[in-house]
This record gives C-alpha cells, structure tokens and sequence, in this order.
C-alpha cells in the first residue's frame, strides 16, 4: 500500500512525486515510456529554476532574446540580456528524465514501461491503479490516486471527474528538431502568429539543431490539416532566410493535441482523486505554455495530500484545499483572461496582433505589459485592449 500513486512521470508527475517523497511519504510513480519524447518546442522560462535550481549549471541553450512576428510579418523584439535571467530551450526527452531523477532521488519508486488502463474499486471506491507492464498486469494500492498522464488521460475519463475534450477545445500541433547549418540567433526563440488561430516557432537547441512546429486552435483545427500547415511554414520566404540551408536531418518529428481553453475547474479533484498537469488543462491558452503551471499544479496536489493525509482525511472536501490553493487560483484566473482575449488576437486575420505590435514600438510600459503576458503568464492592465484598438 502507497501512500500515493501518481499516473504519469511527466513535470507535473515528477514534481508531485518529489514533494510528497521528501515529506517521508511512500510514492509510487507509473510512466508508459522515460523513454517518450513529449512533442514540445522546449522553452522554458527562468521561473524554471525556483523548482530546479540544479538546471542552472546543466548545458541547456541559453535564451534571453524574442521574436515575434504578426500575420503580416511585423516583427516584435525584446531582449532581457543582463536585466532578467535566462530562460532555456531543452529536448524534453533529457528534461523530463532529469526532473524524474530529481523524483527519485527524494525517494519516490519509480516505475517504467507500466501503462495505467483503469483503477481498483473496493465497496465501489478506487482504492488504486490497474497497469500493464509488458505481457503482465499491477496493481497499485494507494490512499490517495494523481492522475497526470496527460489530456489523452483514460483514467482522468474513467474517474469520472473529467469528460473527454471537444475538438474545439484542444488545440492541435506538430512539431520537429531538425539539424543543419542555419542562421537562427542562437540567444532567441522566434514565434510566428498566423492569419487565423495558430501560431508556429522556431527554437535553437543547439549550435545546428532547433525545434520548429506549428499548432491550430479551437475551431481552426476542423479547417486546417497540421501536417500540411507544417510543410507550407517550413518553406515560406521568410523562414527559408532563416533556415538558410534546403536540406536538414530530422532528428524526431510528432503531432500531438494539447488542452487549448485552459483549466477544467470541475475537473480537478474527486474523493482521494487529483488531476494535475495537462489532464486537467494546465496550458496557457495564448501561448501554449505547459510546463511551469503543471509543475505548480504537481506541488500544489502534493501540498494537498501531504495535510490530508497528516490530517487523516482525504474527502473530497478536504482536497478542495487543491483547487483553492493560491497558485491554482492565480492560474485559473490568468488563464480565464486569456483566453477571452484569443479571439480578439486573432481578429480581421491577426490584425490586432500586429496592432499590438506597433503599440509597443511607441510605449515601453505596454511593451512591458505584452512580454509579460506572452512569457510570464502576467495578467495585462485595463486599458490594454483599448491601446491596441485605439491604434491607428
């Protein structure tokens, strides 16, 4: 019997199994695959190292530079160089098997290759988790069950908590790392908005490999193929300029579906039952960004279980400490906000995106406003909408 079982070693997963493995807890952590890349563009802001401080001295590629480039191909630049920390672009396979590490080390077991199908019901309560390890079949007892095995989850439908998501809902991407010379800035990741909702990227990982992908939004997915989407940007103009180079190695290509309309508020917790991380939709709504607030939603549910269990009661009354911990308000309240404000972005083909840009050549303190939203997941003034519609 564990005092915890978490579904999925992913940030979230791994963070939360960290936690409660500190704390003096018995932790079983279940991935399918530490060998499965999560298709993912890799930035990371330097929030990151307030989880992972040991990131710093890792030989991760170094970022304190953007470009972002509206419908029309208007370009925004900001640099942080000297002024704010780093962030990093990783491979997230070499990521996500470091923070597993960091779980382990802290005493959580580990266990690969082990595919969650269902739970284990006692007097019609789920008391643990059912999973394939090869031809054979576990069972994992648990007093408290974290699913984190991302929006694909069949244990996060099965709970009961969470419905499957609406194609219009999700948002749909496809992603490579290709190597070749190139002339991407090595200090800066480039995102490119589209006349519709989506939105591609080109991120350097190293000195001749970078992560380049594109992603649809909402309804776009039902008018657009991501594939072909993909092979049109990669051979647009502008982005053949910055490749330079026609031919390059694929390294590893994948499409994938991410939550596109933030947190499910009804589908965070049941009794003796959380979702974190992308199952339970912890991915910004403009910018995609996944990995700091599933990382925050692993430490809250960790935090949860830690007083429920000192507590000796884990009703669901008491995990609702999860959903109203701070940091998940804060989240759920950034995330509300933007997405109200993605369809206005993508207004009249993307002009407002391209309006918003013009705004921040001309006022520093709005330009701040957008850094901060597009990286920080800050929550921009009153008046933002007004300036960008004001402009002329």
């Amino acid at each position: 019997m564990y005092d915890v079982v978490i579904s999925g070693a992913g940030p979230a997963g791994s963070k939360c199994a960290e936690i409660l493995a500190n704390a003096g807890l018995k932790v079983a952590l279940l991935e399918r695959d530490t060998q499965w890349r999560k298709p993912c563009g890799g930035a990371v802001s330097s929030r990151i190292f307030k989880y992972y401080p040991q990131l710093r001295s890792l030989n991760f590629n170094q970022i304190n530079a953007i470009t972002m480039y509206s419908s029309d191909y208007h370009q925004f630049n900001y640099s942080w160089k000297g002024i704010k920390e780093n962030a990093i672009n990783v491979d997230r396979l070499i990521f996500d098997n470091l923070i597993r590490n960091v779980a382990v080390d802290a005493g959580a077991q580990l266990f690969d290759k082990t595919l969650s199908y269902d739970f284990i019901y006692k007097n019609q309560r789920k008391v643990g988790i059912k999973a394939k390890s090869g031809s054979s079949k576990r069972e994992f007892l648990g007093k408290i069950l974290i699913i984190a095995d991302g929006m694909s989850s069949k244990l996060a439908m099965k709970s009961g908590i969470r419905r499957k998501w609406k194609i219009n809902e999700i948002g749909l991407v496809k992603c490579a790392i290709l190597k070749g010379e190139n002339l991407i800035d090595k200090d800066s990741i480039s995102v490119f908005f589209q006349p519709f909702k989506a939105y591609a990227w080109i991120f350097p990982l190293t000195n001749n490999q970078f992560n380049i992908g594109i992603g649809t939004w909402q309804e776009e997915n039902l008018k657009h193929n991501i594939s072909d989407l993909f092979s049109k940007f990669i051979k647009e103009p502008t982005i053949r300029k910055i490749l330079y180079k026609n031919k390059f190695k694929t390294i590893w290509k994948s499409a994938y579906p991410i939550p596109a309309i933030g947190i499910l508020e009804k589908s965070l917790y049941d009794q003796n039952i959380m979702l974190i991380g992308d199952a339970a939709g912890f991915v910004s709504p403009i910018s995609g960004e996944g990995v700091h607030p599933s990382i925050v939603s692993g430490k809250a549910a960790a935090e949860t279980s830690i007083k429920a269990l000192e507590e000796e009661n884990i009703s669901r009354k008491t995990l609702n400490m999860y959903k109203t911990h701070p940091n998940i308000k804060k989240i759920r309240r950034n995330f509300k906000l933007k997405l109200s404000l993605v369809d206005f972005f993508f207004e009249n083909r993307g002009k407002n995106i391209s309006n918003m840009f013009h705004v921040a050549e001309e006022d520093e303190l709005f330009r701040e406003e957008v850094i901060g939203m597009f990286l920080f997941n800050k929550v921009p003034s009153k008046d933002f909408l007004s300036k960008i519609k004001s402009f002329k």
